[in-house]
């Protein structure tokens, strides 16, 4: 079965890795993941010090049109990213991230990329109500690997 989180899953999960990261306690492989991420973004830091905080934002909606992103929902994405190269699902992301990092030289600033390309694949999925399509997210991360 599929374990679906829900928003304040998400958000407490992220804020106890902080801390426990910031308290050198014992962390799972996932949560290890996160913290590197978590390491990557210090202008999130502020934003996952206090779980009831994060909470209680839930009713306000984070968007680029503020300038500010979604802490909670940028780090989920970089999880993804991580753990669909991981087990190369959809088959051939690793490849195509791999070859994405090496062009731009930052696995951080390629996973950037791929978040676009995800995005797209998403909003595509329910513009047009069916599936995800994993083939057009791999293509659309190969053709950003190789543009000049």
């Amino acid at each position: 079965m599929l374990y679906q989180p829900t928003q304040a899953d998400v958000r407490r999960f992220f804020c106890s890795v902080y801390t426990k990261a910031g308290n050198n306690s014992a962390l799972e492989a996932i949560e290890t993941i996160a913290s590197l991420w978590i390491d990557e973004h210090p202008e999130y830091h502020a934003d996952l010090q206090d779980v009831d905080a994060a909470l209680q934002s839930l009713n306000h909606i984070v968007t680029t049109d503020d300038g500010k992103t979604n802490p909670f929902l940028h780090l989920s994405m970089h999880l993804t990213i991580t753990e669909q190269c991981s087990i190369d699902q959809p088959r051939g992301i690793r490849q195509a991230v791999e070859l994405l990092t090496a062009r731009l030289d930052s696995l951080h600033d390629a996973h950037h990329v791929v978040m676009e390309c995800l995005g797209q694949m998403i909003w595509d999925a329910q513009q047009n109500k069916r599936a995800p399509d994993g083939q057009a997210y791999v293509e659309a991360v190969q053709r950003r690997a190789t543009k000049d």
